[in-house]
């Protein structure tokens, strides 16, 4: 099934959403290992975008876009409690257990 947003075709879960939102995911996401450097030049570009009127509505669409991610792949909260260690917490000088 093609997925095809602004007659654009979205191969990928990343293209869909950037077709979709009109901006990178990585813009608001990040990339693993920047800068402190890269990391601010995004972080400004993001709020350049925020103040546009135009996408003024980007934070409503990006809800939307995450209800309809969890509405389509419900497994993604699939959450499974984890196991607590046996052993009992003992206090540490100086702090109430």
């Amino acid at each position: 099934m093609k997925c095809i947003v602004a007659g654009q075709e979205a191969v990928t879960a990343s293209e869909f959403a950037e077709l979709a939102l009109g901006t990178p995911v990585e813009l608001w996401l990040g990339v693993e290992g920047e800068s402190d450097e890269e990391r601010a030049a995004r972080l400004d570009a993001a709020r350049d975008i925020l103040a546009d009127p135009d996408y003024r509505q980007l934070p409503d669409d990006l809800v939307r876009l995450a209800v309809r991610v969890v509405e389509e792949h419900p497994d993604l909260l699939n959450v499974v409690p984890l196991a607590r260690p046996a052993h009992r917490r003992t206090a540490r000088k100086g702090v109430a257990a």
